[in-house]
């Protein structure tokens, strides 16, 4: 929980599709605001000193013992380290097993072509930092509700979040963080609508 003792170093508005991306220190925070409800934000996270050391989608969850990750869990890396910590989570609900969009699955998808996607800010948020296509892995998709049937089936439907809805995440080392506050309205992990989110560094 983030006192009047922390000092805040970042409090941005990020605006729907759009990228962002940073190094958060040992024991920092990031809290991601869902403003308005209802806003998928992509995820993925990296060692800061050694990139190649990178958020593992099936470590994190068979740590946990569950896909849809929460409150105390793990965010962990390939090499079984814990990059962040969940210190608190007033949503519930989050996706670990839906990736992030991309051109080519929105035009195999609905048949539209070159739409935004979390994948083209992936690349931007990355580029800074030395990284690119090689470098996205299957992320997290904060507020994004996917739920799964008995049956195996999946389905992306309208999110869980209210406005104001928040997660907040402590670094367990130096980590370098991406984000694409998603621009999918082919389906309704945003409600059909994007919106923007706030973002806030403190330590």
């Amino acid at each position: 929980m983030t006192t009047t003792t922390d000092r805040i170093i970042e409090n941005t508005v990020l605006p729907a599709d759009s990228p962002w991306g940073r190094v958060l220190r040992q024991g920092q925070t990031l809290r991601i605001v869902d403003l308005e409800g209802q806003q998928a934000v992509d995820f993925l996270c990296y060692n800061a000193s050694d990139p190649s050391e990178r958020y593992n989608a099936a470590d994190t969850m068979k740590y946990a013992g569950t896909i849809f990750i929460t409150t105390r869990h793990g965010v962990y890396s390939d090499m079984g380290r814990r990059l962040f910590t969940i210190v608190e989570d007033t949503c519930g609900r989050h996706d670990t097993i839906g990736g992030c969009c991309s051109r080519e699955s929105n035009e195999l998808r609905y048949g539209v072509k070159d739409t935004p996607s979390c994948r083209q800010n992936f690349l931007q948020a990355l580029a800074p930092f030395g990284l690119g296509k090689k470098d996205i892995v299957a992320n997290i998709n904060w507020f994004m509700n996917v739920p799964v049937s008995p049956d195996g089936t999946m389905g992306i439907v309208e999110g869980l979040s209210k406005p104001g809805d928040h997660v907040l995440l402590r670094a367990e080392m130096d980590v370098l963080a991406v984000i694409s506050n998603c621009p999918q309205t082919r389906n309704p992990c945003n409600g059909f609508k994007p919106t923007p989110i706030r973002l806030v560094v403190s330590e």
